[in-house]
């Protein structure tokens, strides 16, 4: 059940990031989930290391340093991702 919520978690995240991020990014939606499950437990560990991954209330920092990393991700793949699709049609 935990892998299910991972994977919903990834999702919501790597949508969020993708419209935190100026212009279109046109990569698909299983890698979108993807990033944004490798930028929730990236941002947990940054969130640990900072102090702040368990808070009174929503944690609200933890999940802006999960956002944060999903978006940094996407922009890193977004070229490369691009690029690969270019590559194919030509």
């Amino acid at each position: 059940m935990s892998f299910l919520w991972a994977i919903i978690a990834g999702l919501i995240i790597g949508v969020i990031a993708k419209l935190v991020l100026p212009g279109r990014q046109p990569i698909p939606l299983w890698l979108t989930v993807i990033l944004g499950i490798l930028g929730a437990v990236i941002g947990n560990a940054l969130a640990s290391a900072f102090g702040v991954r368990d808070t009174g209330g929503i944690d609200w920092i933890r999940h802006i340093f999960q956002i944060g990393v999903a978006a940094a991700l996407i922009a890193l793949v977004t070229p490369l991702w691009a690029r690969r699709g270019a590559r194919r049609h030509a």
